[in-house]
This record gives C-alpha cells, structure tokens and sequence, in this order.
C-alpha cells in the first residue's frame, strides 16, 4: 500500500531520479515534472500529497509555480517543499512568502528530506503508532 503520493519536480534529471528511488524505497507512489508548467499540470491531474519543488527551472520558476499552486482552490492545501540551491534568507524568505511549507538548500541528505516529508505527512512515527 502507498504511503502517498509526492510529485516532485526538478529540471535536473538526476535529482529526479535519486528521489524517485529515495520516496520509492520509502513507500510512496512518485509523480515527476521538469518544470514549472508540468508541475502545475500534474498537480491538477495527479492531486499529490505533497510536491517537492525545485526553484530555479525553465518556463516557471519555483516561486511562480508555488504562488499559482497556493492561489488555486483545488491545490492550495498541498504542502509545498521548495529545494534550491539558493540558500541566502532573502531566498528562504522569498520562498515562505509565496506559500512554501518548507524550505531545503542543496545540496541535500535524501535521507533529511525524507523524514521531513514523513513528518509533514503526519508518518514520522507511523510504525509506532500501528504497534500501539
């Protein structure tokens, strides 16, 4: 059974992958995009859990699409981590201003990332609480 489902999105293939097989292993079903344009496509079609959120693509950038992914009714409820590798507060606060949940500089532990998906989820101890 999925976990859930996290759409991530990235126009750096090989970050893509290494977490499509980090959210995989963990149990989670995983959507991919490139950029901002799918992303906000595959949010509408694939209604994910949780989008984890690159900020500097082609098309539209990760602040654009996370503003357009919180100002849309069907979307707005959707936790949204954006990951970049712009890591000055200027950018964090950028990125809280147009509706993040979170905000995660690369490079990046899939590991840390992982669990902070878990937690934003609501599963961080989802196996203890099944054993009680």
């Amino acid at each position: 059974m999925s976990r859930g489902r996290i759409l991530v999105v990235d126009d750096e293939i090989y970050i893509v992958h290494i977490l499509d097989f980090s959210l995989g292993m963990e149990g989670y079903e995983v959507v991919t995009a490139l950029d901002g344009e799918q992303a906000l496509q595959k949010a509408n079609e694939s209604k994910p859990d949780l989008i984890v959120l690159d900020i500097m693509m082609p098309k539209k950038d990760g602040y654009e699409t996370c503003k357009e992914l919180k100002s849309n009714p069907d979307t707005k409820d959707i936790p949204v981590i954006l990951l970049s590798a712009k890591g000055r507060n200027v950018d964090q606060q950028t990125g809280y201003d147009v509706g993040a949940d979170d905000y995660i500089t690369k490079p990046f532990s899939p590991r840390k990332l992982v669990d902070r998906i878990n937690a934003m989820l609501g599963q961080a101890n989802a196996d203890s609480k099944m054993a009680s």
